[in-house]
């Protein structure tokens, strides 16, 4: 079999298209790199549901916690405090058990023991939580010069958070927030590997690595592929993140504009 036939047979394999059956002897480059490839469409579904639903909860949460009243601020502090306490492998697993209990009296809760939306829910509740907690920082570090200027210019309210507060907060958030989205992107590597099951082996790039790597007994192959995946998705974020903080520091002068610079030695575990 060619590569070119191996990419088209096996290219969108993990979303139950192409060949039904994953190799099994003669276990070729073009195999590993066209798998773990197709199970990168998970990884990057994952990711990006979870990162744009997770971003609105995110700034919810961080109204919440600096909200004057108790019963918006408490219930947004104790969300933080379980979700960013608890390990998100954890989480995956209660997840899927509390889905299965619910669907064994409630059919509605079948889908939700598909990873596709379980496990985007849980990606979603916890990047919210963490992205929440950056906004929040940020929000609290606005320059009260600003909140003044906006007072003497007769903003207030809706006008002066829409046009002063929340711009200011996504602008110094941005760099930090930056960092949750591509940790965000490594942990749906954890998906398959809790309890959300990949039904019909179509699990995500990770799961086509692992396979391989117990199959052939050599890990140097599949696992720096998938790395190599990996590093180009985390360029693409950096890339795009960039191009979003230029837009937000688009009214400062180019020498007080903060430019997203790629520092590998600044993407720390979270």
């Amino acid at each position: 079999m060619s590569c070119t036939e191996t990419i088209a047979d096996y290219a969108l394999r993990s979303l139950g298209y192409g060949e039904r059956l994953l190799p099994r002897t003669d276990f070729t480059l073009c195999q590993q790199v066209t798998l773990i490839g197709s199970g990168m469409l998970w990884n990057i579904y994952f990711g990006a549901v979870a990162l744009l639903s997770g971003f609105l909860l995110a700034n919810a949460v961080a109204l919440g916690k600096a909200s004057r009243s108790r019963w918006t601020r408490k219930p947004a502090e104790w969300f933080v405090f379980v979700v960013r306490g608890s390990p998100l492998f954890i989480q995956f697993f209660f997840a899927y058990f509390a889905f299965l209990s619910l669907k064994s009296r409630y059919p509605f809760f079948d889908m939700f023991t598909s990873a596709w939306l379980g496990a985007a829910i849980v990606l979603f509740l916890n990047t919210a939580a963490y992205s929440g907690e950056i906004f929040y920082g940020a929000l609290r570090s606005i320059p009260k010069g600003d909140m003044e200027a906006a007072d003497a210019y007769g903003l207030s309210g809706w006008h002066r958070f829409r046009r002063i507060t929340w711009p200011t907060m996504l602008r110094l958030a941005w760099p930090a927030y930056t960092n949750e989205a591509i940790f965000l992107f490594h942990a749906t590597t954890l998906v398959f590997f809790t309890g959300f099951p990949a039904r019909q082996q179509k699990g995500d790039a990770l799961y086509y690595a692992s396979y391989f790597a117990d199959k052939t007994f050599n890990p140097f192959v599949p696992y720096p592929i998938l790395a190599l995946y990996f590093i180009a998705v985390t360029l693409g974020i950096i890339a795009l993140m960039g191009h979003i903080n230029r837009r937000l520091n688009r009214h400062l002068p180019q020498a007080q504009r903060s430019r997203a610079r790629f520092r590998p030695g600044t993407l720390l575990a979270r």
